[in-house]
């Protein structure tokens, strides 16, 4: 089996006041509240999204 990467982000600021674009990515990432986390695979999709919305979340 082969045991692919995780990253873990958390929400750390709130995304009222962004570009819609922005929410959205916040959303398409699995998130919801403030300080909530989610486990993505790491692709370079979800880097892309990660770096796009740097300022918001939290690599762990």
């Amino acid at each position: 089996m082969t045991s692919q990467k995780k990253v873990t982000v958390k929400l750390v600021r709130s995304p009222i006041g962004c570009a819609e674009a922005h929410r959205a990515t916040v959303r398409g990432l699995g998130l919801r509240k403030m300080h909530s986390t989610s486990e993505l695979v790491d692709t370079p999709e979800v880097r892309g999204m990660i770096n796009k919305i740097s300022y918001l979340v939290k690599v762990l």
